[in-house]
């Protein structure tokens, strides 16, 4: 009877606080990525209109006729990028192990 009380005890409260964490880490996100929210609902509303524009059109366009000029992906966006760095701790020599 007390080792079940423990194991429920110790889910709920790791539960509590791994809801704690999503919502600390959901707070860090928003507070910080305000403007670029901002910029991602313009880059939004851009594409949509252009697909009206499209739409309302309904032609088929040729390479000649595209601007990728408007395509560009600005530096600040991918400057924001985090770099993942490569784990180099792979031992195989245990994985064929028997």
């Amino acid at each position: 009877m007390f080792k079940e009380l423990i194991v429920v005890l110790f889910l709920i409260v790791s539960i509590g606080f791994a809801k704690g964490i999503d919502k600390n880490s959901s707070k860090d996100l928003n507070s910080s990525d305000k403007n670029s929210s901002n910029y991602e609902k313009s880059n939004i509303q851009k594409a949509i209109e252009n697909e009206k524009k499209f739409e309302k059109e309904q032609k088929f366009y040729m390479g000649e006729d595209y601007n990728l000029s408007q395509h560009k992906v600005d530096q600040k966006t991918i400057d924001k990028v985090k770099a993942i760095e490569p784990e180099y701790d792979f031992d195989i020599t245990d994985v064929y192990a028997d």
